[in-house]
């Protein structure tokens, strides 16, 4: 199958950073106002959380994308020309 089609970009870092980047920043301010913890503490906690819920979604929403795209038919978008026809153009 020819993939060149497929450009997924940055779709499935945007999901990422939406879906489990805030939480771990939650965590890490609940973290800081709660128990005033330490900066190696909260490396030692958030760092952890934050690596176990971004990293492994990437290649499912990857995928995700690129068969949604496959799916619906998408492709680049391009410029429609209308042919002249010589006319003038009414402002209203």
């Amino acid at each position: 199958m020819d993939y060149s089609f497929a450009d997924p970009a940055d779709g499935p870092a945007f999901f990422v950073i939406c879906f489990a980047c805030i939480p771990s920043v939650l965590l890490g301010v609940w973290l800081e106002v709660a128990f005033s913890a330490p900066v190696w503490v909260q490396f030692l906690v958030t760092g952890p959380f934050m690596l176990a819920t971004c990293i492994p979604p990437l290649r499912p929403l990857k995928g995700w994308l690129v068969a949604s795209q496959y799916f619906y038919k998408a492709e680049e978008g391009k410029l429609v020309r209308l042919p002249e026809t010589g006319a003038p153009h009414s402002a209203s």
